[in-house]
């Protein structure tokens, strides 16, 4: 078993409950990990062997496309994705962090983690 991790993955979205939300939009930052058996791409030095962490960052930055009104949704939906699109994937983490949230008070970001596992 080995883990493979996608830190601070910076995208602009527009996920939120405020109507201005939807309009303005936001930075947000994604943290991803998962696991699956790396034993054989270790020995075969073979991407087909292996998680390929560019899928990876394909997913997210297509489920942060789709708008949301919370980022619960948006993680399990990167969830089921990565689960959908990845065979080899047995745990999914997942955290999806909004930079300067419009909460009325000075707040560097507000963030959701979620995990799962197949």
């Amino acid at each position: 078993m080995g883990t493979i991790r996608l830190k601070n993955i910076k995208i602009y979205a527009f996920h939120g409950c405020l109507l201005e939300e939807g309009q303005i939009g936001s930075d947000y930052l994604v943290n991803l990990s998962v696991k699956a058996d790396l034993k054989n791409a270790s020995d075969t030095d073979n991407l087909a062997d292996t998680v390929d962490y560019v899928l990876l960052q394909k997913i997210v930055v297509e489920e942060m496309e789709l708008r949301s009104k919370l980022l619960e949704h948006v993680a399990k939906r990167i969830i089921d994705s990565i689960f959908l699109k990845v065979e080899m994937v047995t745990h999914v983490k997942v955290s999806v962090a909004k930079k300067n949230p419009p909460i009325g008070g000075d707040v560097a970001e507000v963030s959701v983690t979620m995990k799962r596992k197949r």
